[in-house]
């Protein structure tokens, strides 16, 4: 069930949007073929913890986020991925895993891949295993307001 928090929020907006429901899926790769997105628009929630905070590192399905990169972008060493036992409670309106990259909705920074800033549009997992948002790629930067650079492969 698409997030009820997201929803609330993209349509006190009157934010233009579309739902896409496609059979349960979880990998980036299911997802994308399911739902039939190309792989490059469709945004993978990577949870990362840097200098002790979460945080949301935001990359295309069909890339990989390079924590190296991650690391000289934030000046820290202290940067690893996280454990869904670090995070699930903080998404009490999401399945696990099915977190949308909205991080300014659960008080963490987003760190956005420029490859999906490329694409015009942007799809991601809605808080479930069954649906997705598909949306312009200016109005999410506009809500996020993520920092958007380059740490993926």
């Amino acid at each position: 069930m698409l997030s009820k928090k997201l929803r609330d929020f993209l349509d006190a907006r009157n934010v233009k949007y579309i739902t896409i429901s496609h059979s349960p899926a979880f990998t980036a790769a299911e997802i994308a073929q399911s739902a039939h997105i190309p792989g490059g628009i469709l945004a993978k929630t990577v949870m990362v913890i840097i200098d002790g905070a979460l945080a949301m590192a935001v990359v295309p399905s069909n890339r990989r986020l390079r924590l190296e990169d991650l690391r000289d972008l934030t000046a820290t060493d202290d940067v690893k991925l996280a454990h869904e036992y670090d995070f699930k409670r903080r998404f009490p309106d999401c399945e696990a895993g099915a977190m949308p990259p909205f991080g300014n909705l659960y008080d963490m920074s987003t760190y956005v891949s420029p490859d999906l800033a490329a694409e015009g549009e942007i799809a991601f997992n809605a808080g479930s295993h069954t649906e997705l948002i598909k949306m312009s790629w200016h109005d999410y930067e506009r809500l996020v307001k993520p920092r958007v650079a380059r740490f993926t492969t």
